[in-house]
Parts: structure tokens; C-alpha cells; sequence
């Protein structure tokens, strides 16, 4: 059975954990690894359980652990070469533990299948990963500007989308963000609003997905509510009732959500 967690997913930090009951690996690491191994122990897992760690980019909110983490259990790490590239700058040593791919380009990790799509923002080479064991199909798609036509392949077919809803537009030229970096998190590499998110999520149920998972979530410029209504108005628009056709989870920003089936 192949089932997720995230442990964390907002602006101050990223981490997600998915298992089959014997493989466990991470998508990102962007908290302490005190706090991963915690948010692990949570779920009955150990940080010595973890054989790998997807990366999305390298920005601090999805990679701050990786020098205490990599001390501390024996994950490879995955992501494309450009990412690798940037942190291996950041912290040289971890060169041997990297295994870098292309965007779009699909590997073995265990029994399962692991895919990969471009994303758009502002960091050497985002990416975006699905997860398959043959029966289950789980998609995380998030710090994207916008649904590029790889993230879209790749998020299609997915039974669980972990996608983004960073934003809420009024609350971000509201806020006290200057327009200079509100430019960079509205702009096409930046970050999906709800409004956007809330798109890719009726796409993903249109192709078959049953779940679908309110993530990054801005603490300054968002808020659980807003992001939700924006998920249900664009289902309804698409024909589906939220609580019937699709469960909407919206994942806590700094705690653990608990395990969810994919």
C-alpha cells in the first residue's frame, strides 16, 4: 500500500515522506532534522528507514537538512543536475551522494517508478516527481509560476495530487510584501495562487485523481480557508462535489498531517 505524509509544507519549510511499508523516502528536506526525525518517530519510522531524498530545487525551504541529514542516515539524493550543481557549491562533500537526472526523464527506485517533469521558477532546474508502484500513482507539483505542459504529463493519471496553493492575490498586494517580490511570487516563476492551483486540481480529478492536497500554503499571504473555497469553486466548476467526487486535505505548515493512502 503506498501512502504519504507531509511533515511540513509552507514557506518557512517543505518535507514529505512516502512509504510502501518498505521503502520510505523524502520529497524534500527543508526542516530541521530534528524536526524530520520527529515528524518520522510520528509515524513509526526512523530516519535510518530512509534510503532516498527527492529534491525539487534548491532553494532553503526544501533543502536546509541535507548536511546534518546526510551525517546522519545514508540517503541518496535525487535531483537534476543543475540543482545538484548549486548545492554541491553550497555544501561541498555531498557529491558522491547525488544521483541527478533531466527533467522528463523517469528511474527505478526500489519497486517503484520514479517521474519527473520540469517546473518554472527561480532556481537552476526545478522539478516536480511522481511516484508509482505499479498499482497507486501519487504527484507532487509545487513552486511553479505556472502548470507547464511536463508537470501537467506528469500529474496526469495520479490517484493523490500534492499540488500548490500559495497564495491568495488579494492578500499578497495587500501585504506587506514590497512589489518587487510580489512581482517575483505572481510572475511565471514564481509560485501558483489558489486560483491556479485550484485549476490543476479539477484537471488532476478529471484524469482520476480522488485526492488532492492543499500545499505550500504562504503564512503571510494565504490562509486554509481561502485556499479551500478556491479548490471547491473550480471542482464545482468542472462538474465535481468536494466530500464525494475528490477529498480535499489542506497540509499543515509546520506539523506532520498524518499518513494518507495514495
Amino acid at each position: 500500500m503506498l501512502r504519504a505524509a507531509t511533515l511540513a509544507s509552507g514557506s518557512a519549510g517543505n518535507c514529505a515522506v512516502v512509504s510502501d511499508g518498505r521503502v520510505h523516502i523524502l520529497i524534500d528536506a527543508g526542516i530541521s532534522t530534528r524536526r524530520i526525525a520527529q515528524g518520522l518517530k510520528g509515524l513509526g519510522l526512523e530516519l535510518r528507514h530512509i534510503t532516498g531524498v527527492l529534491i525539487t530545487h534548491e532553494h532553503s525551504d526544501h533543502v536546509a537538512a541535507l548536511p546534518v541529514l546526510c551525517r546522519q542516515c545514508g540517503a541518496a539524493l535525487f535531483t537534476a543536475e543543475g540543482t545538484a550543481f548549486a548545492l554541491c557549491a553550497r555544501w561541498p562533500g555531498l557529491e558522491e551522494r547525488f544521483r541527478v537526472f533531466a527533467p522528463g526523464q523517469r528511474f527505478a527506485l526500489g519497486e517503484w517508478e520514479i517521474g519527473t517533469f520540469a517546473t518554472s521558477h527561480d532556481c537552476a532546474c526545478p522539478a516536480g516527481f511522481s511516484v508509482e508502484d505499479g498499482r497507486r500513482k501519487l504527484a507532487l507539483c509545487t513552486d511553479t509560476g505556472y502548470v507547464t505542459p511536463q508537470a501537467r504529463a506528469g500529474v496526469r493519471g495520479a490517484h493523490t495530487l500534492i499540488g500548490e496553493f500559495n497564495y491568495d492575490p488579494e492578500m499578497l498586494r495587500t501585504g506587506p510584501y514590497p512589489r518587487q517580490l510580489q512581482a517575483r511570487i505572481a510572475g511565471d516563476a514564481g509560485h501558483l495562487s489558489n486560483e491556479l492551483g485550484g485549476e490543476l486540481a479539477a484537471w488532476a480529478v478529471e484524469q482520476g485523481a480522488g485526492r488532492v492536497v492543499l500545499a505550500h500554503l504562504s503564512q503571510e499571504n494565504n490562509r486554509p480557508e481561502l485556499a479551500a473555497r478556491a479548490a471547491e469553486r473550480a471542482l464545482a466548476e468542472a462538474g465535481f462535489e468536494p466530500g464525494k467526487d475528490v477529498e480535499l486535505v489542506c497540509a499543515p505548515r509546520g506539523e506532520c498531517s498524518g499518513w494518507f493512502e495514495v
